[in-house]
């Protein structure tokens, strides 16, 4: 663990109870004296450093020591619009996408989605919460919402398409925002939306899954 997520960091000092408290003392072995790096939620930019100062069976103290602005997030920004899938799908992948460096990541109500799941943007930053921790990222990936794929293109028209077709993804440094479709892909009318659009695929023979997709493109392009 790089670093604890703690709504009271920043203060002088810091009583840890609870399921927190157990993983510390528990899971990480920490004693009297070790240091621990905290941020707040509230303010992501800045690490804390804390030093254990007391322990006992329900609880721990920590005393500030130091702390400095320190931002931990990937060198490019991308933004991905994924059509929306099972969202069982999505929660299993977004640790990966946050520690990969994702920035943002629309969710298009198209076609061909499965829109009789409910997007809970609350739930998914609670899941990225330990990937967070974990990885040292600094920012919580940005979620928001588009009624289709038309209305989306309209306010990013430099979309580029993740899609079967002949050519494949060589140059990254140029993709900022790519468009990823559900299972079953793009229908009819989506695709002539596209038309216009750059689309690529990534070098392999395999049929993709919309999640393994998201993953697979988001590394080629961030890592």
């Amino acid at each position: 663990m790089i670093y604890i997520l703690n709504s009271e960091a920043s203060a002088k000092s810091i009583t840890i109870k609870g399921e927190q408290h157990k993983y510390l003392i528990k899971v990480r072995r920490h004693e009297a004296g070790d240091m621990l790096s905290l941020r707040n939620p509230n303010e992501m930019k800045v690490l804390y450093s804390y030093e254990i100062v007391h322990i006992d069976a329900r609880k721990l103290m920590l005393k500030l020591l130091s702390f400095d602005e320190k931002e931990v997030d990937a060198t490019r920004k991308l933004h991905i619009a994924w059509c929306s899938i099972d969202t069982k799908s999505i929660e299993k992948v977004l640790p990966s996408l946050s520690e990969i460096g994702v920035d943002k990541i629309s969710f298009i109500s198209c076609d061909r989605s499965q829109n009789n799941f409910k997007l809970d943007f609350d739930r998914f930053h609670r899941i990225l919460e330990s990937s967070m921790q974990q990885s040292g990222r600094s920012s919580f990936i940005e979620f928001d919402r588009y009624k289709n794929i038309g209305s989306f293109l309209d306010k990013f028209p430099d979309t580029k398409v993740f899609d079967f077709c002949e050519k494949t993804l060589d140059n990254t440094r140029d993709i900022k925002r790519v468009l990823i479709g559900c299972e079953g892909g793009f229908s009819h009318e989506e695709r002539e939306l596209l038309k216009t659009k750059e689309v690529f695929r990534l070098d392999t023979p395999m049929v993709l899954r919309s999640q393994s997709a998201v993953v697979a493109v988001a590394s080629k392009l961030l890592l």
